[in-house]
């Protein structure tokens, strides 16, 4: 789809299909960390000054109503409803003003993380990496003005983040001149913009929903995952 594509003008019934994740990335996801002043609050630690960076894995992906499958860990799982910029051609070293160039759209992604996980570690490789732990969808919007889009998370239908994206530390064209300084971003590579403040988590037989202005609702429930012999 990033080099163009035919429409059919063959239409079918919403609710007649199973939407597949809109993309997979070729090679990665990119999560920017703290990026909201209130989620930093809430983390009691310091605004960092450049973009705070972190990768989760392809596999981690799934798509609109697929299960979140919780891992045997200790402690919290929480949800991080966040819009989420689809790469749309090869990104490197790019400036800040040129951002618009490499995007092809957005989406509505769930970091989800194990939180306390985070913690024992000292690091977020395995507590943001588990398969499944990074939902996108339902659709990727190709107009929108991401300036005041407000981010909503539910669970089971009972408020539990709210935010907007002008409150953003860090803003889009800085996050992509700054991530493709480090890595070359390619066409489906994915950048998760950071969550809003709320730190509520879910469990078992749980569903997670986030609607982002514009983008729709993206909605997961949540499984124990059941471990192979």
């Amino acid at each position: 789809m990033f080099s163009g594509f035919t429409p059919t003008e063959e239409r079918v019934p919403l609710e007649s299909v199973k939407l597949l994740a809109p993309v997979i990335p070729r090679s990665k996801v990119v999560c920017v960390g703290l990026n909201y002043a209130d989620h930093k609050d809430d983390m009691a630690v310091d605004s960092p000054e450049s973009p705070l960076l972190f990768l989760k894995p392809n596999t981690a992906i799934v798509g609109p109503g697929d299960t979140i499958q919780i891992p045997p860990v200790e402690g919290r799982i929480v949800h991080e409803g966040e819009l989420a910029i689809v790469i749309g051609r090869i990104a490197k070293q790019i400036k800040a003003e040129d951002y618009a160039d490499y995007i092809f759209g957005y989406t509505i992604a769930n970091d989800v993380s194990a939180r306390d996980v985070m913690f024992s570690d000292g690091q977020w490789a395995r507590a943001k990496g588990y398969d499944t732990f990074c939902p996108i969808g339902p659709f990727i919007e190709t107009e929108l003005d991401t300036s005041a889009l407000d981010i909503q998370t539910y669970v089971d239908g009972e408020p539990r983040r709210h935010g907007n994206t002008r409150d953003m530390i860090h803003g889009i064209p800085e996050i992509m001149a700054f991530a493709s300084d480090i890595w070359t971003l390619l066409p489906g590579d994915l950048i998760l913009t950071g969550t809003p403040a709320g730190l509520g988590g879910f469990v078992d037989g749980q569903t997670v929903d986030i609607t982002i202005d514009g983008i729709g609702t993206l909605s997961n429930p949540a499984r124990n995952r059941v471990e192979v012999d």
